[in-house]
């Protein structure tokens, strides 16, 4: 037989996601409960967040026009990482993000840091796929790429539409698994039927829908991109339908910022700060909650105030949400 020289994979190790417990990571790459405990229940019993996300730089090679976080930061190095890493024990997942988290040379060396641990999610633009998706093999639960639908959408929203499908390529030719991401603008609505249609061509487990934030370049947006959450939830409600007719499999999630969602996330900059995000009514929608080089997040959850806005969002009782597959949404 003709040796091709095709590369031989590392050994694939199952990530940290573990079904055990009141809570589960899903095909859908999101969380539920698991048995009788009540959204409320859980709220009061973690000592640490679900989720949280951890910027290991601030440097991106897009300049995507409803970007949130521009305020450029010199990058954490391993050693403060590795406190970092120290510090958020308790964590289920952590999405090592940006930025765009591929520009860091050494990010496989983040990665088998933190993938012993956690759950590990990556939020990329996959421009970089081939330089790392050999080192992410059997150590992350998922890349999520950011895409804003077809080639022409994506090209004027986000960055290089052939760029970031070359990367995706990469990604599933080491068997990574792949979920969406998408900011929805009103000029994208039109789109998203195929963007979801893309999802489903992919097998990606998710596509996500995120409604922009009034921070960063989207300042710069005309106030009409900014749709409703009455307008949201009925384009929601087509894409469901629509899911229904053309039997797509992604599971859809839609976040709107609603007081039920206010604060859920847990931000950390490459300083260590964590922030609550988005606090609507806090500069730069960030409000400070403490540093994970200085202190364990178990302390910073002790007086996190967001805890039930947490943990219904990412278990999907607070946002529109399908499950892998179908169904009607929560």
């Amino acid at each position: 037989m003709t040796d091709l020289g095709m590369p031989t994979l590392p050994s694939a190790r199952t990530p940290a996601t573990s079904q055990s417990g009141p809570v589960v990571f899903t095909e859908g790459h999101h969380f539920r409960l698991n048995g009788e405990t009540s959204v409320d229940e859980l709220a009061g019993q973690l000592t640490a967040p679900l989720s949280t996300i951890l910027q290991v730089t601030k440097r991106c090679d897009f300049d995507c026009v409803m970007c949130s976080e521009t305020l450029q930061l010199p990058d954490p190095t391993l050693d403060q990482l590795d406190t970092m890493r120290t510090n958020l024990a308790g964590v289920k997942r952590v999405f090592l993000s940006g930025g765009e988290p591929l520009m860091r040379r050494d990010f496989g060396d983040i990665v088998d840091m933190y993938s012993e641990n956690f759950i590990l999610g990556i939020p990329t633009n996959a421009t970089r796929a081939l330089q790392h998706a050999e080192r992410l093999v059997g150590k992350v639960a998922y890349v999520n790429v950011g895409l804003e639908g077809p080639r022409a959408l994506t090209q004027r929203l986000r960055g290089d539409y052939d760029k970031v499908m070359a990367g995706i390529r990469v990604f599933q030719e080491h068997g990574l698994p792949l979920s969406l991401s998408c900011v929805v603008l009103r000029s994208d609505l039109h789109g998203l039927p195929f963007t979801y249609q893309i999802a489903d061509t992919l097998d990606a487990g998710k596509l996500k829908l995120i409604m922009p934030l009034r921070k960063g370049n989207a300042l710069d947006l005309a106030e009409h991109e900014f749709i409703s959450n009455t307008e949201a939830q009925a384009k929601f409600n087509e894409l469901v339908s629509l899911a229904s007719t053309f039997a797509w499999r992604p599971a859809l999630r839609l976040t709107a910022w609603t007081p039920e969602t206010e604060g859920h996330m847990i931000c950390i900059e490459p300083t260590g700060r964590a922030n609550a995000w988005p606090v609507y009514d806090a500069p730069d929608l960030f409000e400070p909650l403490g540093n994970v080089l200085e202190e364990p997040v178990s302390e910073i959850w002790s007086r996190y105030r967001f805890k039930r806005n947490h943990v219904a969002k990412y278990l999907g009782a607070s946002i529109h949400t399908t499950p892998r597959g179908g169904g009607s949404h929560a």
